[in-house]
Parts: structure tokens; C-alpha cells; sequence
């Protein structure tokens, strides 16, 4: 066969493959397995939740969901590995969005935020938990503070899933308006990060409050605050990093996306499922007790958030100097 036959016939398949994805129907879908990829090291608030989901996924739809971790860049490799996968919705990335909507400030990304992913379901938010290695002299923001101002550029802050993520930029962000200097460490995901700060080779961090309550409550580490707007019900007497720094809220932004040009049908049948599996009385008492709060954000409201997303985080960057070195 000639070679302009071969390319034609492989362009033939191509256009047959796309056009198979655009007409797909949620009756058909999912014809195969689904994988979620995870940017991020097992057992950080991303894989938490994608296992969640994963499981109820498989017994409601019968098609195994398998979770892919792939750490790596502040998750921008997996992300961009879905990002660069086949439209028919069975690969979808769930990870820290904020991490997503702050990474156009600081990398070369090799994919567009906006127009590379379809938004599917903004999964959860859980607020960043301020804490300490037990072998940290403070029990209170204000302790926190006069220590790190002792110990000078003496103190190291663990930075979960990265340089550039929403856990450095909470870090940076805390201590530039605290007015105290730490070293920051680097991980690839909040899970060693968290073993690490409770080994003491790590001082204090911010990181999701899915991964991290269940080391406070077992004595393991230090909870000095907590970034939500508002003091959390389950720790009422914990202080909100606002209430000494006004107007300070961070947090992790679970979402869960699929590639651009998956058909709308799918996508909107993967939401509802979210929706369904969010709704279910285990799983709502596991995100209670994890400290996450279910969304109802719809796709079209999930794309309207990254919109106005990284502008504002590409504004934070810039005035607090913000850098991924």
C-alpha cells in the first residue's frame, strides 16, 4: 500500500474514532473500564476521595474504576495526561483544582487550563488545617508566630504536592503577612509530607483537612487553625487563620475532569453520578467526618470558576512574589 493510502486510511480512523466519542450516549457509557487518574503519591485527599468514588462507580455501574496515581509537578503530569487522552470519558483526572487554576502563574504548562479539560463536578471543598510537629514549642496562631520570628528562617514548612501548589501558596501567603521566614521542603504529595511532620523532619504545613484530621484527632501532630471562612463544627474551639489574618481562606478544591471534547451527554452523566454517590447517607457521613463539604457546582458553573479562578490566583501570585523555585 502506498503511503498516502496508509495516511489516509490512518486519518480515516482517527476522524471514525472522534466522531464515535462525540455520538456516544450515556446508555452506552461506560463501555470499558474508567480510569481516574490521581496526580498525587496514595493517601492524600485527592486519592482519598477518587477511592470513594471509584468504588461506588463500580457497583452502581459494573465496570471497574481503577485510580492511576501519578505524582509529579505539582500534579500538572497527570493532569496533563488526561488532558491529552481520548474524549469519551473514560480517563478523568480528580485532583486539588486549586492547584489548577494557580499553576498558568508559575509553570510552562504544556496544556490550557480552559480549554483542554472538560469540567465535570467540583467533587468537594475541605478547608486547609494549619499544623505543627508535636516537637513545636506552640499550641495557637499567636505561639506560632512569636516562635518562627525566634527561630528565623529556622523552621521548615513541608509544601504538600509541590512547589506552586495550593499548599505552598497558603504557606507563603501565611508567613509573608505574618512576617516570619521558614524553609520550604517540597513534596510530591500531602501523604509523605504528613508522615514526615510527624516524624518531626518537617515543622508545620498547611494541607487538606481530609488527609490531615485523622493525625490530629489520633495525637500525632498539632492543629494551630484552620483556613475555612468560619470555625469548623467538629473543632469549635480551634481559631480560624483569619480571625488573627482577615480575610485569609484557603482550602482544597476537589474536582474531577474529563478531556476536552467529551461529548456533553457523558459528562453530564458522570455528574449526576457524583451528585448520586455525594448524596448517599455512608458517604456523606465519611465527608462530614473528614472535614470535606460535598458541591452541587454543576459543569457549566465548575467551568465559570476556573474562568474567574486564575485570574485571581495569578494576582495573589504576583503580589506576594509568588515563585515555583
Amino acid at each position: 500500500m502506498k503511503l498516502t493510502s496508509l495516511l489516509f486510511a490512518g486519518a480515516a480512523a482517527v476522524c471514525s474514532m472522534a466522531a464515535q466519542a462525540q455520538t456516544q450516549t450515556p446508555a452506552a457509557f461506560p463501555s470499558k473500564p474508567i480510569k481516574i487518574v490521581v496526580p498525587f503519591p496514595a493517601g492524600g485527599t485527592s486519592d482519598v476521595l477518587a477511592r470513594l468514588i471509584g468504588q461506588k462507580m463500580t457497583d452502581s455501574w459494573g465496570q471497574p474504576v481503577v485510580i492511576d496515581n501519578k505524582p509529579g509537578s505539582s500534579g500538572n503530569l497527570g493532569a496533563d495526561l488526561v488532558a491529552k487522552a481520548a474524549p469519551d470519558g473514560h480517563t478523568l483526572v480528580l485532583m486539588d483544582v486549586g492547584n489548577l487554576v494557580i499553576s498558568p502563574a508559575l509553570f510552562k504548562l504544556p496544556f490550557n487550563v480552559l480549554t483542554d479539560f472538560a469540567p465535570v463536578a467540583m467533587v468537594a471543598y475541605s478547608p486547609h488545617l494549619l499544623a505543627v510537629s508535636t516537637k513545636v514549642p506552640a499550641n495557637t496562631p499567636a505561639e506560632l508566630v512569636a516562635y518562627a520570628k525566634a527561630q528565623k528562617g529556622k523552621l521548615n514548612y513541608a509544601v504538600a504536592a509541590g512547589m506552586g501548589s495550593a499548599s505552598h501558596l497558603a504557606g507563603v501567603s501565611y508567613a509573608q503577612r505574618s512576617g516570619i521566614e521558614w524553609g520550604y521542603v517540597p513534596y510530591k504529595g500531602g501523604a509523605q509530607a504528613i508522615t514526615d511532620l510527624i516524624g518531626g523532619q518537617v515543622d508545620v504545613m498547611f494541607n487538606g483537612m481530609v488527609a490531615t484530621y485523622p493525625h490530629v484527632k489520633a495525637g500525632k501532630i498539632k492543629l494551630i487553625a484552620i483556613s475555612s471562612a468560619k470555625r469548623n463544627a467538629q473543632m469549635p474551639d480551634t481559631p480560624t487563620v483569619a480571625e488573627s489574618l482577615p480575610g485569609f481562606l484557603t482550602g482544597s478544591f476537589q474536582g474531577l475532569l474529563a478531556p476536552a471534547g467529551t461529548p456533553k451527554a457523558v459528562v453530564d452523566k458522570l455528574y449526576a453520578e457524583v451528585q448520586r454517590i455525594a448524596a448517599l447517607p455512608e458517604i456523606k457521613e465519611r465527608l462530614t467526618t473528614l472535614g470535606a463539604e460535598p458541591s452541587a457546582m454543576t459543569p457549566e458553573q465548575f467551568g465559570a470558576w476556573l474562568k474567574a479562578e486564575i485570574p485571581a490566583m495569578a494576582k495573589i501570585v504576583k503580589d506576594e512574589k509568588i515563585t515555583a523555585d
